[in-house]
């Protein structure tokens, strides 16, 4: 068993709770070996490990996407699909930061210091509703 870690080994390793690693397992995400009842990991399922702890921090990709991902070859979801559609969400809300960024940055800037409303690079933002009757 020198080339297998253990479930607290592993857990340990990549910083989660081991009721994380569990769950995986039901759901189908990693498959570790098994020796009077306790969960041990080849080389291979703690790199798999290792995938879906990145996809989950870095790649912000939901437990169902990286199902899809992991699929084996017989299963009809096609993996590029997924890993392009999450990419077009990282866009996006990369998109979003930069104008929340961009925004902030400006309001350091203004010198409506107490009156952060009264800015106006926000008012040139802001639509207002249209006048009418009440």
């Amino acid at each position: 068993m020198d080339d297998l870690a253990s479930i607290r080994q592993v857990a340990d390793h990549f910083d989660l709770p081991v009721s994380t690693l569990h769950y995986w397992e039901r759901r189908g995400l990693v498959t570790p070996r098994r020796r009077f009842g306790q969960r041990y990991y080849d080389a291979d399922q703690i790199y798999r490990v290792a995938l879906i702890r990145l996809w989950r921090t870095t790649g912000q990709m939901p437990l169902n996407e990286i199902i899809a991902v992991l699929a084996e070859p017989a299963d009809t979801s096609d993996w590029r699909d997924t890993v392009t559609a999450r990419i077009a969400a990282i866009e996006a809300q990369l998109t979003r930061l930069d104008t929340a960024c961009g925004y902030l940055r400006e309001l350091l800037a203004c010198p409506h210091d107490a009156a952060l409303e009264q800015c106006e690079g926000f008012r040139a933002r802001i639509a207002l509703p249209p006048k009418g009757r009440g």
